[in-house]
């Protein structure tokens, strides 16, 4: 197994200035990082219409021995946000329209030279995320999936669904999900923390879907029933309080989850993602420290 790390955990880095991808895959490297997902963002790196970025990003990587896992990147089959915050379902031509962007990212990451990759489904706010809500939308979003991993397996791409956003969040909706898609080439990425915000166990929640998943994120949370600055916390979908933390020093039970992954064989790419509120570069550095040691 490599332990590596997500681009997203470095986002505020970016932001400031301190880091780009390159001194992104530089800093890995030096602390002995083994492999990097990148996540795509304005403030990281952009590499949708930008070939030559990519051959870049790719030969530098190489150059310095650090594998490329994977290409994550968002979709929404789903929703649209109009101009007043609210949202409205797609119509079938934008969820045509969406399929084909996709797949104009599935070539980007067969171009990167990486053989995972992860797409979202879509989103509701939080208050539509019902199983009636859930019901009407999996067919639209296991089409999609469907093709776009029939288009992916032209490159050898394994493509995917992560479980957060809410909608799609639980392990027993994921698990329908790819079993629907019903596609060799399509998994989940699973994200150990993220079943928190679904209000799941998230040890049991991993037992449900890591027989299915092609990647690992990990990543830890606070959790809490009562808090004394709300604006300081999110909120599960049943109005408990979470909040993210060092990788290894939350209240996620990682040591457990440890275990399950040790168990089960899995011997692929596992990232790091950080989204706490501490110094991104020192919440990772300990956040690697902490999974070395819990794998030892």
């Amino acid at each position: 197994m490599k332990i590596g790390f997500t681009s997203y955990s470095f986002l505020n880095a970016c932001k400031a200035g301190e880091l780009d991808i390159f001194k992104m895959i530089d800093w890995i490297v030096e602390r002995g990082g083994e492999h990097l997902e990148i996540s795509p963002t304005p403030a990281i790196v952009t590499l949708t219409g930008n070939p030559e970025l990519t051959d870049q990003v790719r030969e530098y990587a190489a150059k310095n021995n650090l594998p490329l896992s994977s290409y994550t990147i968002g979709a929404n089959f789903l929703t649209m946000t109009n101009e007043d915050g609210t949202t409205r379902n797609k119509t079938e031509e934008e969820i045509r329209a969406e399929i084909e962007r996709v797949k104009t990212e599935v070539d980007i990451a067969a171009r990167l030279g990486v053989h995972l990759m992860r797409h979202d489904v879509g989103y509701r706010p939080q208050a539509e995320c019902s199983l009636e809500n859930f019901e009407h939308d999996l067919p639209i979003c296991v089409a999609a999936c469907r093709e776009i991993a029939d288009y992916a397996a032209q490159y050898d791409i394994t493509t995917s669904t992560e479980n957060h956003g809410y909608h799609f969040q639980g392990s027993e909706r994921i698990g329908r999900l790819v079993a629907l898609v019903d596609r060799p080439n399509y998994r989940t990425t699973l994200d150990v923390g993220n079943f928190i915000c679904a209000d799941e166990d998230p040890e049991i929640a991993v037992m449900h879907n890591l027989p299915i998943a092609s990647m690992i994120h990990f990543k830890d949370f606070y959790l809490r029933k009562t808090v004394l600055c709300e604006d300081q916390w999110g909120k599960t979908r049943h109005g408990r309080y979470f909040r993210g933390a060092v990788t290894g020093n939350g209240d996620v039970d990682l040591r457990s989850i440890v275990a399950l992954i040790k168990a089960s064989g899995y011997d692929g790419f596992l990232s790091i993602e950080y989204e706490g509120k501490e110094p991104c570069l020192t919440a990772c550095e300990m956040a690697l420290a902490n999974v070395r040691a819990l794998f030892a």
